[in-house]
């Protein structure tokens, strides 16, 4: 079959003979890939900023397809459904599955004491094999997996995968209120939802920040929001107060992670020296933008090592922080419904249909921020 296949950093080959996976348990299903993306997470693999990302790696942990066979055990799915699969492998069965912490669950990567597994994302993430593939193997197929409605279009299934529920899952951890005033860090697609999602909640004004004046003209039209480019300010916090009657934000949300530009400090120690967990700069602008008492959200992706961080001022700030990658089976019904009702259109996000076997040259143009790319799907 194809796939894709990690040889190292920024380099990425299809495989044309990868052998096609099979049933390994009795709670397994096997999914004929139809749609599966490229994620801004993907990058900081491909990048080289996430540790345990072994050659010979899958990548790809948003997808959808149809079920091809499934285990004997295997009751909720049947052959032929075409489906939607969460990024993050659950047990369902677990202390935190039990409270639909999905993302948390510990059964799914038994390593880890941090977090579930995710298809396609590193040993770190439990070494499973990832959907930018022709067929993938998917474990506890009771629990994830999701039979997509029929009127429903596939290129908006497979952004219920990850990018829908993560943006909207940032808005809410950020406890908006009515007439809050909402800080988004990066305009990529998860910044672009949670900027959308932002309004759902109540939010009176939504500013994004990002450097691309792309990604910029992109939100400003999708999510009807404020928006900045940091290149342009001398100091981004500073730039923040001042437009919010030198309070701050209401809620900040990190959208950017292990990547952020912005700050030499960061940069240096965190994406060239590798001396941190990534580039911490809008984790930190947000920590010293948000107002006293406030609320930093983050779903940007860092590693598992420390960061250079403000802590001092989250304590004399009295910040609150929530943080975690998104339990996309909880949120799904909901989402479901908000894209069926026309509340969002979550294909709208994708620029670029490319087929796999060009993935290549998909990941190059979407890490160098070529010809105005915002999501890229490929179809096997």
């Amino acid at each position: 079959m194809l796939a894709t296949n990690y040889r190292g950093k920024r380099r990425i080959r299809v495989d044309r003979d990868a052998p096609i996976p099979t049933i390994q348990h009795p709670q397994d299903a096997i999914i004929k890939v139809t749609r599966t993306c490229i994620c801004g997470s993907d990058l900081h693999l491909y990048n080289g900023n996430v540790p345990d990302t072994r050659v010979g790696s899958i990548f790809g942990h948003e997808f959808v397809g149809t079920v091809a066979d499934i285990g004997p055990d295997v009751t909720n799915i049947k052959v032929g459904d075409q489906v939607i699969v969460p990024f993050n492998i659950a047990c369902g069965e677990c202390i935190f599955c039990e409270q639909e912490l999905y993302s948390s669950c510990h059964e799914s990567n038994a390593q880890s004491t941090a977090l579930s597994g995710i298809f396609g994302y590193s040993h770190l993430a439990g070494g499973h094999q990832g959907g930018q593939a022709e067929y993938v193997r998917v474990p506890y197929a009771n629990v994830g997996p999701m039979v997509i409605p029929e009127n429903m279009d596939l290129d908006d299934a497979v952004l219920l995968t990850d990018i829908l529920p993560t943006g909207y899952q940032a808005a809410e951890m950020g406890g908006i209120q009515k007439g809050d005033t909402v800080v988004v860090f990066g305009a990529g697609p998860v910044g672009i939802m949670a900027a959308k999602c932002a309004w759902l909640f109540g939010a009176g004004r939504v500013i994004v920040i990002d450097k691309e004046e792309y990604r910029l003209d992109f939100v400003k039209k999708y999510a009807d929001c404020e928006v900045y480019n940091f290149l342009s300010i001398e100091d981004p916090v500073k730039f923040i107060k001042q437009i919010t009657d030198w309070v701050g934000a209401d809620v900040c949300i990190d959208a950017v992670g292990a990547e952020a530009a912005g700050d030499a400090l960061q940069t240096i120690t965190g994406r060239k020296l590798l001396l941190q967990a990534g580039s911490a700069t809008a984790l930190e602008w947000a920590i010293n933008s948000v107002k006293k008492g406030g609320i930093v959200s983050v779903v940007g992706v860092y590693g598992p090592t420390g960061n250079l961080v403000p802590i001092g001022n989250v304590v004399n700030k009295g910040i609150t922080i929530r943080a975690g990658q998104a339990s996309v089976k909880r949120l799904l019904p909901r989402l479901i419904k908000h894209v069926q009702d026309g509340i969002i259109n979550p294909k709208e996000l994708i620029t670029h249909r490319i087929p796999l076997e060009e993935a290549a040259d998909a990941y190059r143009m979407f890490s160098d921020k070529l010809d105005y790319m915002i999501k890229p799907v490929l179809i096997p």
